[in-house]
């Protein structure tokens, strides 16, 4: 990709506004799913296990940076892993503390936390409470469809410890809670795994189809068929039949809005330009962390908040290609009728080795049908009170 003409022709990076940190990188669960301890890349191996106030501090003044120079009023930190809630009281009020301070005053600053729930204690909680984390929980619907593959590294099931943390949060510290992340199974049964996920009463939810790639494909995968866009459909019409609202579901809502004539706030759909950025432990900077499932080394940029600013990866390519919005897709999906509302699906999702990511998603059969389905539905309804 040349950068430097896409520059030239009056083209212009979108600053970053949501920045991703990996405050530990090792985990207390053993997910036989997980993109960073089972995928191709294997670099976590070689990484510090938890971040140092040094690169902290560092991230800090990177992030301020960025903020000045591009005027942004909000961003959004997500404490991340690994399982961040390893690193420890200390280190997350040091990390809250320090970027918070480094921060114009212009600016807001949002934290979240991606947690897999284990480590949901009072103690902790309590903290995350003193400075306003927000919490989403990883959770894959009841006991059995959650053990299936989110277990502790001697094979036991962590469902009980998962749901004890998150009634907490969910009771308590309610005005803490973000939404629960659930990984799409096709053993499954949609409408049970939905309802079983609404238990907490969560004001959102955030299905996520399994990492795949076309030359290692995801559990399941069959075109012809489309099973995950039958296993969607199937939630979407629980959810948008409903008598009444009962929590938001992040994509059929991004597909909605988009049908709608607005645009999509996710990166696994739509085209609108991905404002995120990868910090790991040791302080170097990557892309989305899902292209771990393409190839060793596949998230890296060569770029460290020790030697370079953000705005240096707002110039690599892996960026640029995820802002550039149909100019980044292949052929057959910017012919396709369905383009501006699948956006090509997830990056991570169009690798194939022979041919990198200009391709098509793994998924695109099931994207295109999804998305025909949630339109079919809001026409439908649009036409019902015209």
């Amino acid at each position: 990709m040349d950068v430097a003409a896409l520059l030239g022709g009056g083209w212009g990076p979108e600053p970053f506004r949501e920045f991703i940190l990996k405050l530990h990188g090792r985990c207390n669960l053993s997910c036989d799913y997980c993109y960073v301890y089972e995928s191709e890349d294997q670099s976590w191996r070689s990484r510090p296990a938890v971040i140092s106030e040094t690169v902290l501090s560092r991230v800090a003044y990177r992030i301020a940076e960025h903020v000045e120079r591009h005027g942004l009023d909000e961003i959004e930190v997500v404490l991340h892993g690994g399982e961040p809630l390893l690193a420890g009281t200390k280190t997350i009020d040091f990390t809250v503390t320090e970027i918070r301070s480094a921060v114009p005053d212009f600016c807001r600053v949002d934290f979240t936390v991606q947690t897999n729930g284990v480590l949901l204690t009072e103690r902790m909680l309590d903290l995350l409470d003193t400075h306003r984390i927000g919490v989403a929980v990883s959770l894959d619907g009841d006991r059995a469809g959650h053990d299936r593959h989110r277990r502790y590294a001697d094979g036991r099931g962590s469902h009980f410890a998962v749901r004890r943390g998150l009634d907490l949060l969910a009771d308590r510290y309610r005005h803490l809670y973000q939404g629960i992340l659930c990984a799409i199974d096709l053993a499954n049964d949609p409408v049970a795994t939905y309802e079983a996920l609404l238990d907490t009463e969560p004001p959102r939810i955030d299905f996520l189809l399994p990492h795949g790639t076309w030359t290692a494909p995801p559990p399941g995968h069959a075109p012809e068929e489309t099973p995950y866009a039958r296993w969607l459909a199937a939630v979407f019409e629980r959810w948008y039949r409903a008598e009444k609202w009962e929590t938001g579901v992040r994509l059929f809502e991004e597909i909605m809005n988009m049908v709608l004539g607005g645009h999509s706030a996710s990166e696994n759909i739509g085209l609108s330009p991905v404002v995120m950025v990868v910090v790991e432990t040791d302080g170097t900077l990557q892309q989305v962390d899902t292209l771990k499932t393409s190839f060793h080394g596949a998230p890296e940029t060569g770029l460290s908040v020790f030697q370079h600013s953000f705005d240096m990866a707002l110039l690599h390519p892996g960026v640029v290609a995820r802002q550039i919005g149909s100019a980044a897709l292949c052929e057959e999906c910017r012919a396709c009728p369905v383009r501006d509302l699948c956006g090509g699906g997830a990056y991570a999702h169009r690798y194939r080795e022979e041919t990198g990511y200009l391709n098509p998603s793994v998924y695109c059969a099931d994207l295109y049908r999804l998305v025909r389905h949630v339109e079919t539905a809001v026409h439908e309804d649009l036409t019902r009170l015209s």
